[in-house]
């Protein structure tokens, strides 16, 4: 019997593949336990299908990370923060701090954990990094101004 793997199976194969087995442990065990589906022509086609549907699902979120990516290397945003006697900031620029005002001045909402950067204790422009996913890095420039 010929079955489809839905699930990886050890000693057996990786999902996807297409093993012959034996009827009784294809039909009690794989198929029972939802590990595999019998590799009939339609199962095999709707297979394939998902597959073209998660890659086109990939290209497409990819290229939604590669735009926001150019759009983030355009972008400065300003913060202002109260400055003591020596020059130096009162407390620091933290990530939550950063999050906040890309989605008060840009209307871009990213998480602050994906934000790689310490917190901030300078005044100036400073280059912050962030992870969006899939392996894709954007930069944008953050402006601390003293009040």
């Amino acid at each position: 019997m010929k079955v489809l793997l839905i699930k990886d199976v050890k000693s057996l194969g990786k999902t996807g593949e297409i093993k012959e087995v034996k009827d009784g442990y294809g039909q009690n065990f794989l198929i029972a336990k939802g590990f595999a589906k019998a590799a009939t022509h339609e199962v095999l086609k709707q297979y394939e299908a998902q597959e073209k549907k998660k890659a086109e699902n990939l290209r497409f979120e990819l290229a939604n990370l590669e735009k926001m990516k150019e759009e983030l290397a355009k972008i400065t945003i300003i913060i202002n923060k109260a400055v003591g006697a020596n020059g130096g900031l009162f407390g620091g620029v933290t990530k939550d701090e950063i999050a906040h005002a890309l989605k008060e001045q840009k209307n871009i909402e990213i998480d602050k954990k994906s934000l790689e950067c310490e917190t901030i204790k300078e005044l100036g422009i400073h280059e912050i990094s962030i992870k969006l996913g899939h392996s894709i890095h954007a930069k944008f420039k953050l402006e601390v101004r003293g009040e």
